[in-house]
């Protein structure tokens, strides 16, 4: 077994003494299964192999909140490393490595980033030759990481502008579907919804349809889609499965061991929902969460032929449809618990090369929250992210939620819980509007995206996660809903 260690300097990194969300990739970016110790403040992160590797951990930083920042690739050592120092070398080398793959597809990158990130090198380079000082070192550290993380906020702003100036030049209309899900709260607040997206998503989901066996749901789906749908909207379905605790219907308990049955009632279903719809809904998102896994205890294996059947049977009722799959945690941080064996991006290259008919990949986006949404991070590596998730060569779509409150949501399901102090900013509706303001027109400018999407509309019907409508309880429009109606006639 082996075993990284670092020194917890500066203190205030890891203010509370205990054993932070952290976790370990290899050289080929998969996430170990990680065992994290604190003791005599010295931070352990234990995992089965001894190759050099990189440790991924969140760390508090003052005006950012509590982030996941990367050190470099590591080999073991006895002696342990100066966290602060190699959170700010990981920092400052991703920085500069995609300002320089930038640069080379000929972006502009503005002297204000050579200038900040130069003085994020001196820092670093002042802690480096001082870390046996901590007096000396720590400031340095956490000078050195305001400054790249600066640098990096002004990379990403500059990239946005050019990207969105070379769109508007290149095309008449916006690059991107801007959407949200849509659900009963439209019917009374249809101007909202029409007014600020140009998609909707409609949460044809099992479980909802189909409660008891035999038994089709369909009237508010047909109503919601006469109603409040503008012609000129595109319209994904789905998911059509969910595959967290709970997102099956619960008369499938008695077949969650059948692998020749439960496939069958899920192909039925698939057919039965595509055969509906075809002509009106002409994107389906087919399955959700098949990654994270929980319902009915389905291994891992029994997933993935389900899914792959699910594919088959939606791209045999309409092969002119594109079809989708949702990814939870995207970067894969479940995987340091040791539940799984394949990365998202494995089970998604693994359904593209059966060649069922996948047209794209929805990658969730779900901050401020505990499982199953995603550790907060930087702008810098959402980007990464996409990009990364960009070599499959296939669509992408993004779902983001943040919450716009942190006290109870009765209308929450899944037991999803608010974490407060993850962003720089308490959570609150302005703080929403805020995080919405700094990631969606990023995410939106990226080429392969072709889709960013809001997880929820209304507050006050079901929703995973909690406070992350656009809509209070009430029905009244939160400062989040007038930012992305802007965002939209600004793109068109």
């Amino acid at each position: 077994m082996g075993v990284l260690r670092f020194r917890i300097e500066p203190p205030s990194l890891i203010p509370s003494g205990q054993a932070p969300s952290a976790y370990i990739t290899g050289a080929d970016g998969r996430v170990h299964t990680t065992r994290c110790e604190i003791q005599d403040g010295v931070l352990s992160l234990h995992r089965l192999s001894s190759e050099s590797s990189t440790a991924h951990v969140t760390v508090s930083i003052p005006e950012r909140g509590q982030l996941v920042l990367s050190t470099t690739s590591l080999p073991e050592r006895d002696a342990p490393y100066h966290l602060g120092v190699e959170l700010l070398r990981g920092c400052l080398g991703e920085v500069r490595e995609q300002a320089c793959g930038w640069e080379l597809a000929r972006m502009n990158i503005p002297e204000r980033f050579r200038s900040i990130q130069r003085q994020a090198f001196h820092c670093l380079a002042t802690a480096c030759g001082t870390q046996t000082e901590p007096d000396h070192s720590n400031p340095q550290v956490l000078s050195g990481l305001k400054l790249a993380l600066n640098a990096a906020d002004v990379l990403i702003e500059s990239y946005v502008m050019q990207r969105t100036a070379g769109s508007r030049t290149h095309q008449t209309s916006a690059p991107t579907l801007v959407g949200c899900t849509l659900d009963a709260t439209a019917l009374q607040a249809r101007s909202e919804f029409t007014g600020s997206f140009n998609a909707a998503r409609i949460p044809i989901e099992w479980r909802w349809i189909e409660p008891v066996e035999g038994e089709y749901q369909w009237e508010l789906l047909d109503h919601l889609i006469e109603r409040c749908i503008d012609p000129r909207m595109a319209i994904i379905g789905g998911p059509l499965l969910d595959f967290t605790s709970g997102g099956l219907p619960k008369w499938l308990v008695p077949w969650a061991g059948d692998i020749v049955n439960l496939p069958s009632f899920v192909c039925d279903f698939v057919e039965t929902a595509i055969n509906r719809y075809t002509g009106r809904i002409r994107m389906w998102e087919v399955a959700a969460y098949g990654n994270l896994g929980g319902a009915l205890s389905l291994s891992e294996e029994h997933r993935l032929t389900v899914m792959a059947r699910a594919m088959e049977t939606a791209y045999r009722t309409d092969s002119d449809a594109q079809f989708f799959v949702r990814v939870g945690q995207p970067w894969g941080e479940y995987l340091a618990q040791g539940n799984h064996r394949l990365s998202p991006f494995q089970l998604v290259d693994a359904l593209l090369r059966s060649h069922l008919g996948l047209t794209g990949v929805t990658l969730e986006i779900a901050m401020g929250y505990g499982p199953p949404g995603s550790l907060t991070r930087t702008r810098m590596a959402v980007s990464r992210l996409i990009d990364q998730w960009s070599q499959l060569g296939i669509q992408l779509h993004v779902v983001l939620a943040c919450p716009s409150a942190i006290g109870p949501d009765p209308a929450a399901y899944g037991g999803c819980q608010v974490l407060n102090g993850t962003w720089r900013l308490n959570w609150s509706e302005e703080a929403q509007a805020a995080w919405l303001e700094e990631f969606l027109p990023m995410i939106a400018a990226k080429p392969a995206v072709t889709g960013v999407f809001l997880n929820s509309f209304g507050d006050s019907l079901a929703h995973r996660y909690p406070h992350s409508g656009m809509l209070r309880p009430d029905g009244t429009a939160k400062p989040s809903l007038q930012f992305i109606e802007q965002h939209r006639n600004s793109n068109l």
